[in-house]
């Protein structure tokens, strides 16, 4: 799972624990862990939802400014499913 540099010091915070994509289907699975420069961020959750379920509560605990901007970023590839993943980040032992 890739993460736009500016957001990679605030989840390995643990200031972001959230991410909503915008993808043809899941490209992560719940209990998985994905390399995040020297940790892990490990997905806790992932559901499915509508683009009208985003709430700007949930761009903002995404790391975003508000629904415009997390959208600019949300969409990789031509994809149309619109998922909302929870995870926390493992540092490096």
């Amino acid at each position: 799972m890739q993460f736009t540099k500016r957001l990679r010091e605030p989840i390995k915070r643990g200031e972001i624990t959230t991410s909503v994509r915008i993808w043809r289907s899941p490209r992560v699975k719940a209990g998985r862990c994905y390399r995040l420069e020297e940790g892990f961020v490990v997905i806790d959750a992932i559901r499915e939802i509508t683009l009208e379920d985003i709430t700007p509560s949930m761009a903002r605990r995404s790391g975003f400014a508000g629904l415009a901007d997390l959208l600019k970023t949300a969409k990789h590839g031509p994809g149309e499913r619109v998922f909302f993943v929870e995870f926390h980040y493992e540092p490096p032992t």
